[in-house]
Order: structure tokens, then C-alpha cells, then sequence
């Protein structure tokens, strides 16, 4: 059964185009190494909630809009493979500085997910 790994992060509206071409290089060298999606999306009908919601999660600020994110691969290990060499790869050496990235990584949420319905 696949596995997917879940992002939600808070980008600010006038880095929008920068996230969006770190997104395709990313995704293009996630793909490169096998994974099956690669998918990056921008909230469009994300209000707060009361006790908890998508902006709420990720301390958004009134500049600022939600990215929704994930990846999907074949199983967890193949994620595992997957994720090292891209990690690796010097193609993203830029995203490996905080200080470069056109979002706030301390507010990034994210993790690894097992399949329980798919269709």
C-alpha cells in the first residue's frame, strides 16, 4: 500500500512565485527519484476555525497564505530511498539554508502517513 508525506506551511503572498519555482524543482527531482505524485497547492477556502484550522496550525499572518503539500510513493521505504537522495542531491542545495527559503521552515508542519482507505 503507498504512503504519503503531508506538508502544511505558511508562505508569504509576495514569495508566492519564488515557493512556486522551488516547488518545481523540487518536485521535479522528487519525481527524478521515483516518487508517484508530487503536488503542491495554495488554500482557497481556508477560513480559521474555533478550535483549531489549517491557519491556526501554522501561525499564519495576515500576509500570509497556506500551502497544502504531499508527496506519494510506493511504500514507506521506498519514501526512505526517495527522500536521501534528494536530500543529497546538490540540485537543492539551496533549500537546505533556512535563511534562503521564501517561507518560515520553523512553522512547517509535516510527517509520514500509512494509507488506511485509497481509491
Amino acid at each position: 500500500m503507498s504512503y504519503v508525506d503531508g506538508f502544511v506551511l505558511a508562505v508569504p503572498k509576495k514569495n508566492l512565485a519564488a515557493y512556486r519555482r522551488l516547488a518545481r524543482k523540487a518536485g521535479k527531482i522528487w519525481m527524478e527519484f521515483g516518487a508517484l505524485q508530487y503536488v503542491e497547492s495554495v488554500a482557497d477556502d481556508v477560513k480559521p476555525g474555533k478550535s483549531t484550522s489549517f491557519p491556526q496550525a501554522v501561525k499564519l499572518k495576515p500576509d500570509e497564505v497556506v500551502v497544502f503539500s504531499w508527496i506519494v510513493y510506493k511504500s514507506r521505504a521506498q519514501r526512505d530511498r526517495i527522500n536521501k537522495k534528494v536530500m543529497a542531491d546538490p540540485r537543492l542545495a539551496d533549500m537546505m539554508d533556512p535563511k534562503a527559503l521564501p517561507f518560515d521552515g520553523k512553522r512547517m508542519i509535516f510527517g509520514g502517513f500509512k494509507y488506511v482507505v485509497s481509491y
